[in-house]
């Protein structure tokens, strides 16, 4: 039997892909290219909306078995300085702390778990797409194959040949500076003191110069210690960088500029222990013992995003979509995108989707991975200067996060929280309110009357119902919309019966309710919501064109 989806690669967008559109009731084939799941841990976790969208699939326990922190203290990195929220009694931003094939093998259980067909060792080398779906030519174990679908999603990384093949521009930039980055053994001669500073011993050796150090004799001659700081450490060759990611292991980093002409975008040259250690020795003036690598990479950051996600009956999402020029943020990012993408594709595969929808998916994550270039990007104007003007302006907005209100809204803007997605053109949002201004894809401005929970991810509330208590993440565990009536409202009800097979239809009550009725997407967004007390002739209206804009017509 064909597929209704193929997804080109095997990552944490593409299995989060996956498992979602089994959710949807499609049928999904996932091509990896490598020969089985990766093995390499070249990632430290999974932080910001993603965490929450997880928790509300049921998932947050599973990553939560098979992690290094499932709570750790919530200080965060930003472009060279610290988010330290450990003030806050409800830190606005969560993560947790998980190597990369930890993510994958969790993703790939559930996808199996609920159906999905993946295959490693296959590489598509060629696609076509015509009126009624897309056939990928694939080179596989056994030989080559042609395989066709309905639609096909691209969600193999950077690089990505399927971008390439659908004509996708990739427009951005590549930053001079080269970071050098190792996951590596303590070695034998350092200790880790309790605040995460390094001692080294250097025994029968003077202490180099431009280092803190002090010395003892010893019958095989001086003994010198030397401290290395935690965190970010600057000087004016670069900066270099460490932290314990687990006991026993220390990340180590070093930036340093570049070329005046970046690397090209595509040849990157690998990385090595002596190439790490020489940059080391440039930056700090002095080496530091390095115990075996877990991981080591060289690499450049860039800024890109994909001109459109879709082309035609072809996709984007993850890193194939979007690079970002910090670290941290692409992997949260390209899992939301499967979430968002997932049941749009299921809605136009099992025919009732309405103009539109499938097209809101480029609408709107490529708004949300617009806001996440503009934080990485005032990363990389934050970390790249060495002079007295930069540092005081990492001094300055250090200050700033000295206060609550600063902390929030960065916090929110790293998570993805921050963003707001408009009501798409021509819909009547609210309570019988106006089309909202700007159309999708543009920032919603001020003068945007909707219900404040319209476009927004919906909080996780505590319920009252007959049944007993839940909360209103549980009923989001089947990927499935829901109307979530939080007063004694039947007539919406009755309004919403006719979309029973399509959206679930719950009564509940909640302590300071924030509106009478809550229209929930699949990918936990609030479509739309009524206003407290708002009157019957205005609020079920209102519900009809939420319905119909959202899961078309009965």
């Amino acid at each position: 039997m064909e597929p209704d989806v193929i997804i080109v690669g095997g990552g944490p967008a593409g299995l989060m892909l996956a498992a979602e559109l089994r959710l949807g009731g499609v049928r999904p084939l996932v091509l990896e290219r490598n020969p089985q799941l990766g093995h390499t841990p070249n990632a430290n976790g999974l932080g910001g909306q993603i965490i929450e969208l997880l928790r509300y699939r049921g998932l947050f326990e599973k990553f939560a078995s098979v992690a290094v922190d499932a709570d750790p203290t919530p200080i965060y990195p930003f472009g060279g300085v610290h988010v330290d929220l450990t003030g806050l009694t409800d830190p606005p931003l969560t993560g947790i702390k998980l190597e990369h094939p930890s993510v994958d093998r969790v993703l790939e259980l559930d996808a199996i778990e609920l159906g999905a067909d993946i295959r490693y060792g296959h590489r598509v080398v060629g696609v076509q797409q015509d009126d009624d779906g897309v056939t990928a030519e694939v080179e596989g174990p056994d030989g080559p194959v042609r395989l066709r679908a309905r639609f096909l999603v691209g969600c193999d990384g950077a690089y990505s040949r399927i971008r390439d093949m659908a004509g996708i521009a990739f427009p951005g930039v590549t930053y001079p500076e080269v970071n050098r980055l190792a996951e590596v053994a303590v070695h034998g001669s350092v200790t880790v003191l309790e605040n995460g500073d390094l001692e080294v011993r250097d025994e029968g050796a003077a202490a180099d110069g431009g280092a803190a150090a002090s010395g003892d004799a010893t019958p095989d001659g001086p003994t010198t210690t030397r401290r290395v700081a935690a965190g970010f450490t600057r000087t004016e060759h670069g900066v270099f960088a460490m932290g314990s990611m687990s006991p026993g292991t220390l990340m180590v980093q070093t930036i340093e500029d570049g070329p005046a002409e970046p690397v090209p975008w595509r040849e990157e040259p690998p990385a090595t222990m002596e190439d790490l250690g020489e940059s080391i020795r440039r930056v700090l003036g002095h080496d530091v013992p390095l115990g075996e690598p877990r991981r080591l990479s060289r690499y450049q950051h860039s800024a890109r995003q994909a001109k459109h996600y879709r082309a035609g009956r072809i996709l984007l999402a993850g890193d194939a979509a979007h690079v970002l020029p910090a670290t941290g943020i692409a992997r949260s990012v390209g899992m939301l995108d499967a979430v968002h993408l997932a049941w749009r594709l299921a809605a136009e595969i099992h025919g009732w989707a309405p103009d539109g929808l499938l097209d809101g998916y480029h609408d709107e994550r490529h708004l949300a991975g617009g806001r996440a270039l503009l934080q990485t990007r005032a990363q990389v104007a934050l970390r790249r200067g060495h002079d007295e003007a930069a540092d005081a302006l990492r001094a300055v907005f250090q200050e700033l996060l000295q206060d609550e209100q600063p902390q929030r809204r960065l916090a929110a803007l790293i998570s993805g929280a921050d963003v707001r997605y408009p009501e798409p053109t021509g819909v009547v949002g609210g309570a019988g309110g106006r089309t909202a201004p700007g159309g999708a894809g543009h920032a919603v401005g001020p003068d945007d009357d909707r219900h404040p929970l319209a476009g927004r991810f919906v909080p996780d509330l505590p319920l009252r119902t007959d049944a007993g208590p839940t909360s209103v993440g549980a009923y989001l565990q089947t990927a499935r919309p829901v109307l979530l009536v939080l007063a004694d409202r039947p007539e919406l009800l009755e309004v919403a019966e006719p979309w029973r097979e399509r959206v679930d239809l719950r009564r509940a009550d909640t302590d300071e309710r924030p509106a009478d009725a809550l229209l929930i997407r699949p990918d936990a967004h609030v479509a739309w919501a009524t206003d407290v007390d708002a009157p019957a002739d205005v609020a079920g209206p209102a519900l009809i064109r939420a319905l119909e804009r959202w899961f078309g017509r009965p």
